[in-house]
């Protein structure tokens, strides 16, 4: 087998062991807390309007932005890159 075979066949049995929890992932990445309201508003963007062009509910936004609740990371992964790339975010949710 060749030397990426190898690599890939260690990989995928880490990666069972990880999902099995027999073992922990040599690193995870937690997205800091942020500031949904700045984002939101870098955008230019009313909760509402933000809410429909981001896929997320304008409940969870209000919650997030009054200190309510706090974004899961996934959500916060997700504010993370609207903060950076909103038009991309965009552009890749409009193909859906």
């Amino acid at each position: 087998m060749s030397k990426l075979g190898e690599r890939l066949l260690r990989s995928a049995k880490e990666a069972r062991a990880i999902a099995r929890g027999d073992a922990q992932p040599a690193r995870v990445f937690t997205p800091p807390q942020i500031d949904v309201a700045a984002i939101r508003k870098k955008t230019r963007l009313s909760q509402d309007r933000f809410a429909q062009r981001f896929g997320l509910s304008v409940a969870a936004i209000r919650d997030w932005e009054q200190h309510r609740r706090t974004p899961d990371p996934a959500a916060r992964t997700l504010l993370l890159v609207i903060d950076k790339e909103p038009e991309a975010v965009a552009r890749a949710l409009a193909t859906v």
